[in-house]
């Protein structure tokens, strides 16, 4: 009988013990502490926490306005493939197996990965890129902004790791990872007959062997005026010409870079240093629509390139 009751008295304890910790599990569970890794609101405009059961931290990127091309043409429609926003949004883009490969999450530091090699290239490009292209309307990639209009993108980023380059000057090869893309507009198309409304980039931001350069459109003779100002663009095109800025070195560390775009000025900025202005008789003569571009765009066509690029955040505004 002493041993029955000491047997009871144990089980008793060990189920008071276990009532203790469950209900301790679940008051933690039910705070937040402040700089925790639990996020209240979901980027992606999922609220379904289905996709977050284990506390994953993604990247904070709305897709909402971002269609993705890839460096592959698996459809073999002779162009690289695209996934337009209603597919990658709400985690879409997680479940895409096409896209998988080359834009997919990081959790171990919330960032989201680019990573893309030479492949299939887009029109007037030898380049292949895994790159997002901004969308004001989801549904009509004609549509787009001017620069008296507006508009700002900023994200936080690196350059996870490059491919040495043995071809040319330069150490590693080159990434695109920031643009302002010009676009002719439909009614300048169609009043002058264009068979194409491809426009010139008017703002690229290279990472060149850990440098983040900005290369502005301006033109070669600034007295062009009238019909002259919009042509569609290709590497022949002789209108237009680089202005080369060195904005700092950020080697394979993440940084903060924002750009902004007004009437006749644009804005870039590197982490807190002191921006770049560029306002000038070129951006008052620019007679394009435009659209930003983020991701991962390597130049070179060299067979065993390579290219990771990560964004932790990435916004527009207009």
């Amino acid at each position: 009988m002493k041993q029955y009751y000491y047997n009871l008295k144990y089980l008793i304890l060990a189920f008071m013990s276990l009532t203790i910790v469950s209900c301790s599990d679940k008051n933690e569970e039910s705070i937040t502490p402040n700089g925790g890794d639990i996020t209240l609101e979901n980027p992606n405009g999922n609220d379904d926490s289905s996709n977050n059961d284990n506390n994953e931290v993604y990247a904070d990127i709305d897709f909402s306005n971002w269609k993705v091309t890839l460096p592959v043409d698996e459809n073999n429609n002779g162009k690289p493939d695209e996934y337009q926003p209603a597919s990658l949004k709400n985690f879409g883009y997680q479940t895409l197996e096409p896209v998988m490969p080359f834009m997919y999450d990081d959790t171990d530091d919330s960032s989201l990965m680019f990573y893309t090699y030479p492949e299939s290239s887009t029109t007037n490009s030898s380049y292949s890129r895994t790159e997002l292209r901004e969308l004001i309307n989801p549904s009509n990639s004609r549509e787009n902004w001017t620069l008296l209009e507006g508009g700002e993108m900023t994200g936080r980023l690196k350059v996870k790791e490059v491919s040495e380059n043995n071809s040319s000057s330069y150490n590693y090869h080159r990434v695109i990872v920031m643009q302002i893309h010009g676009i002719i507009s439909e009614e300048d198309v169609s009043t002058n007959s264009f068979s194409s409304n491809n426009g010139p980039p008017l703002i690229k931001i290279y990472w060149v062997d850990g440098y983040i350069w900005c290369h502005k459109k301006s033109l070669v003779d600034e007295n062009t005026s009238g019909d002259d100002l919009i042509q569609p663009y290709s590497s022949s095109n002789n209108l237009w010409t680089d202005d080369k800025d060195n904005l700092g070195y950020v080697g394979y560390d993440s940084f903060d870079f924002r750009i902004t775009a007004s009437d006749a000025k644009i804005e870039v900025q590197l982490n807190n240093d002191t921006p770049i202005v560029y306002q000038d008789i070129s951006l008052d003569k620019w007679q394009y629509e435009n659209y930003f571009k983020a991701g991962n765009y390597l130049i070179t066509t060299d067979a065993d390139a390579f290219s990771y690029v990560k964004y932790y955040n990435l916004s527009i505004t207009h």
